[in-house]
């Protein structure tokens, strides 16, 4: 798996296998689409040490043993989304 970063209209990483499949997995679960969109692929440790960094919805850290399970599994998924969607 892969990891993207988008950045605008709003922040999210994302666990893909390309970035086509994360654009959907944006366009589904984060914003629509538009030309606006700033996306880079970064590397497993970036990708590790944001989502060691992040706040979940409780505003604490989130959990090592849920960051873990989630780079480790092998589904396509969000990992972290702007804290103005939650």
């Amino acid at each position: 798996m892969k990891f993207y970063e988008f950045t605008n209209p709003y922040y999210a990483l994302i666990k893909a296998e390309n970035e086509n499949n994360a654009a959907k997995l944006y366009a589904k679960s984060v914003a629509d689409i538009d030309e606006g969109v700033d996306v880079k692929e970064i590397d497993c440790d970036m990708a590790l040490i944001k989502c060691a960094q992040a706040l979940g919805e409780d505003n604490d850290y989130i959990n090592s043993k849920e960051i873990y399970d989630d780079f480790i599994r092998e589904e396509q998924e969000v990992l972290l989304i702007d804290y103005l969607l939650i």
